[in-house]
């Protein structure tokens, strides 16, 4: 087993974790679980020993190999498919073995290597790299693709399907769920129940634990303190325990109340039998969970809209795409107030671009788009997070947007979202995913919009967050179109919903249990039809065109980092020689200097912005 003992470590002078007990047992799979910064990645790191305790000891089984996933690489030129059978060391040292053996005409060590190479998974290692790259959203045609050409969420997943890949004891895998779709997430979570190794996983999606772990370690006051069962176990056993508090009380009974009037609000509006069972259901555990819950750090709300029209908009027999490139063909949609639709569909399928159009980011190709008068949308996107003004605080940015208040009411809006004290002046680019996720939620919310349209919001958002989230949405009286991979959000929020496929928009008729059974059908026979073939490379085209200004942007400042590296690597040069400075006047060395700290500074920011674009690639 492993056992983390009286372990005390401090980071940055302050402690982070003061006699941490934890024990695991082998075969078991736990979930860590915690807020943001209370230490769950340095828990990874001192189990795989990259990091030692101040005091206490780690110990883990000799034999045991550890694969973990590595969240940042540098880049590579491997072909997709290579790169994930690297993640198998014992088969490549085989490999090399057999090569320098046949290179040396060695028969005899062959004839062992061969054995070797069997006994090593070396004749099926490529059907289950494939398998696993289909799993996690690959087309076919892009296993030959080099891994330097993926973007940046793309190359996560292939460094997830690398770490799949490596034959593991013990597997730790650091928010494995934050840049797949569903479809990947349901693949993903039947690969782990067939893991026969210890399991630790850190994830801000509830399902995905419950459906996985055993066991849930929640990190809380420099400590740890493990839970039996899936995490809705221990949201009731916390909540129980919490419950006893009377401090939390009222609260509690708060919110039981608040949560109690929707459920019966629903409930008698409703019409899908199928549908509405499940939505009760899940709020219903959100009503049981709800003492667990009572010291979250966030208590916002998304104001409701003065005025909407009906409809808030229509669409019809709409050709979406790129261009002349098209995408999504014969839509039509009608969204009224109150819409709380769900769409669904594989990675690629179109879903992002459907999103871009009905939020007037992206203009039809053909058919007719209409707009009531009151149908101001709120858009949420992965890119929106990297158009934030950067040298702008949130308090700013909030004073951006009408209506202009007071800065003590700012203060009090922005710390219902997280933020508090003087990170509300600090400039937004120094913010982390996270908290640039909630800031541009929070800027949203602001301006009280008809229409909210989400594209998966919860990426990088932590439980609290996502429990908050689910609670303020339900009270948003507005109407709301969702792409999420968090089935919690989308059962407590949506009442229908649309599947993207095959280059359409229909209704789905089912509920998210139908959904998965629809995509364990699919991954069952990934060879499938001449359609679904048609449908994948239409998805790849679709990648390629979504990604490529992006591409361009990031050749320009490829281009522009290296000029700027080479320019200051001269004066590096010259200003290193002793001589210059007996040779230019005392103003001609100050306009290098300045010259020097000017091209650092562009330097500094064109790299920044390199980063940030590599991020914006990462939306599906």
């Amino acid at each position: 087993m492993l056992k983390l003992i009286d372990v005390t470590l401090q980071r940055g002078g302050e402690p982070l974790f003061v006699g941490l007990d934890i024990t695991v047992h082998d075969g078991h799979r736990l979930g860590i679980v915690g807020r943001n910064g209370i230490g769950k990645s340095t828990l990874f790191a001192l189990i795989r020993r990259t990091l030692l305790p101040d005091e206490g000891d780690v110990v883990r089984p000799a034999k045991w190999t550890v694969a973990h996933l590595a969240q940042e690489v540098e880049t590579s030129d491997r072909e997709a498919l290579e790169w994930v059978l690297d993640g198998d060391r014992q088969l490549r040292e085989v490999e090399t073995r057999i090569a320098r053996a046949e290179s040396t005409g060695d028969d005899h060590a062959l004839a062992h290597l061969y054995t070797d190479l069997e006994d090593a998974g070396g004749y099926t290692a490529q059907p289950r790299a494939a398998e696993i790259l289909n799993g996690l959203g690959f087309a076919a045609d892009t296993f030959k693709q080099r891994y330097a050409e993926f973007s940046g969420g793309w190359r996560i997943r292939l460094n997830l399907a690398q770490t799949l890949m490596s034959p593991s004891d013990l597997l730790l895998l650091d928010e494995p769920t934050n840049h797949l779709d569903l479809d990947a997430m349901f693949w993903l979570e039947s690969w782990l129940l067939r893991y026969r190794g210890t399991l630790l996983v850190i994830a801000h999606d509830r399902d995905f634990l419950d459906t996985v772990c055993t066991d849930i370690v929640h990190l809380e006051h420099r400590q740890a303190r493990t839970y039996k069962g899936n995490y809705s176990s221990f949201e009731r056993q916390r909540a129980e325990a919490l419950a006893l508090q009377s401090s939390v009380h009222k609260k509690q009974q708060h919110q039981a109340a608040h949560l109690q009037r929707f459920i019966d609000r629903f409930r008698s509006k409703a019409t899908k039998a199928r549908q509405v069972q499940g939505r009760i259901k899940a709020l219903e555990r959100l009503n049981a969970a709800a003492p667990a819950h009572v010291d979250s750090p966030y208590a916002f709300s998304f104001p409701n809209p003065l005025k909407m029209s009906k409809p808030l908009l229509t669409l019809r027999d709409g050709v979406l795409g790129y261009g002349d490139s098209s995408v999504l063909s014969e839509v039509r949609l009608d969204v009224h107030p109150e819409a709380r639709i769900g769409v669904l569909g594989a990675n690629g399928a179109g879903k992002s671009t459907l999103m871009k159009t009905l939020a007037g980011d992206l203009a039809p190709i053909a058919g007719a788009l209409q707009r009531g008068a009151h149908s101001a949308v709120g858009y949420f996107a992965q890119q929106q997070l990297e158009q934030l003004n950067g040298s702008r605080s949130p308090l700013a940015l909030l004073e951006d947007i009408p209506p202009v208040e007071s800065e003590q009411r700012r203060r009090n809006y922005l710390g219902g979202w997280g933020f508090s004290g003087d990170i509300v002046k600090r400039p937004s680019v120094t913010l982390s995913g996270g908290e640039r996720s909630r800031l541009v939620l929070a800027l949203i919310a602001w301006q009280r919009p008809a229409l909210l349209i989400l594209d998966e919001p919860t990426n990088h958002l932590d439980l609290e967050m996502r429990h908050t989230l689910s609670i303020a949405l339900q009270d948003y009286t507005g109407a709301m179109i969702l792409v999420s991979h968090d089935r919690e959000l989308l059962a407590r929020t949506v009442d229908d919903y649309w599947l993207v496929a095959q280059g359409r928009v229909r209704e789905f008729k089912g509920d998210l249990d139908a959904y998965r059974d629809l995509v364990q059908s699919r991954l069952a026979n990934p060879g499938g039809t001449d359609a679904s073939k048609k449908g994948r490379r239409r998805a790849a085209a679709e990648r390629r065109r979504e990604s490529e200004p992006l591409r361009k942007q990031i050749k320009q400042l490829d281009a522009q980092i290296r000029k700027l590296g080479d320019s200051l690597a001269e004066l590096d040069v010259t200003l290193s020689d002793v001589s210059v400075y007996e040779r230019l006047s005392s103003e001609q060395i100050t306009q290098l200097l300045a010259t020097q700290g000017a091209q650092r500074r562009d330097l500094e920011t064109a790299e920044h912005s390199w980063l940030e674009l590599h991020d914006a690639l990462e939306t599906p």
